[in-house]
């Protein structure tokens, strides 16, 4: 496999593992950018975007996190990416989003239109939030517990690392599948247990407090979300507390060839504790 493959967010918790992934294919360039990497890219910068496009024919796409119209930046930036050669694209989206729903699902639907070979990734929630810059994880760090709007909701969370390693085989595939990804961790867990299986790993107390949608969307404001981001998480909380998000699936043992790693495993793992 030849070519170059232009990684968005490659600091970041999926990015940097496409990235790890990629380098272990021989005679792939891989263009490593980010808002503050040795290549600069930043959504805000129009003037960032020509040069990281320059020889590029595939690319690993993360939409801007935490805007509530990603598409404002993303939908220029694809128009520049397809004029400038780029002809497979696989986009980070979300398990929650579907094809033209506001954000992210705006951002599939633009990638799918615009480019002759795409993939969609829509990944259950992150094991991340729990140990790295999240809401989540820095209100156990300095509290012992954590607050959400899922209820008794399951989520088969996942190890971004395992999404970056999906992205990567997709990148490299000789053909495209054209197609929406479905990747999960092995197991749906509630949040209850989620904070059960993290204190006996951890060695120390971490609680589950389940509020209201309206009460959580006040949560977040305070830790620092945009007012309507806020709103945006609340919504999907709600969907997990109805019992929508519990579906696991075998995608990325399917496509990888080895299974997604589950959460007491990732919570054991040193590279955890450094997120």
């Amino acid at each position: 496999m030849s070519g170059t493959v232009l990684v968005l967010g490659a600091t970041g918790n999926t990015g940097s593992a496409v990235v790890e992934a990629l380098r272990r294919s021989p005679g792939l360039a891989v263009r490593a950018a980010s808002r503050r990497g040795h290549l600069r890219f930043d959504w805000a910068d129009r003037s960032t975007w020509n040069d990281v496009l320059d020889g590029v024919d595939r690319m690993y796409l993360v939409a801007p996190i935490g805007d509530p119209d990603p598409m404002a930046a993303v939908g220029p930036f694809l128009e520049r990416a397809a004029a400038a050669g780029v002809r497979r694209v696989v986009s980070l989206s979300s398990s929650a989003v579907a094809f033209g729903d506001p954000g992210l699902g705006e951002v599939a639907a633009a990638v799918r239109d615009a480019f002759p070979e795409w993939e969609i990734l829509r990944p259950s929630w992150f094991m991340q939030n729990f140990t790295g810059a999240h809401p989540v994880a820095e209100s156990i760090r300095t509290t012992g517990e954590f607050v959400t709007a899922t209820g008794t909701g399951r989520l088969p969370f996942i190890d971004a690392r395992d999404i970056g390693r999906t992205a990567a085989h997709l990148l490299v595939a000789p053909e495209a599948r054209c197609g929406e990804h479905l990747l999960t961790g092995p197991e749906a867990l509630t949040y209850d247990e989620a904070a059960e299986i993290m204190s006996r790993v951890e060695g120390r107390a971490v609680r589950h407090r389940a509020v209201a949608p309206d009460r959580f969307v006040d949560f977040l404001v305070s830790s620092g979300y945009d007012a309507a981001f806020a709103a945006v998480l609340a919504a999907l909380d709600s969907l997990v507390r109805d019992g929508g998000q519990a579906v696991v699936s075998d995608t990325v043992e399917r496509l990888t060839g080895t299974p997604p790693r589950g959460f007491a495993d990732y919570l054991r793992a040193p590279a955890a504790r450094h997120v």
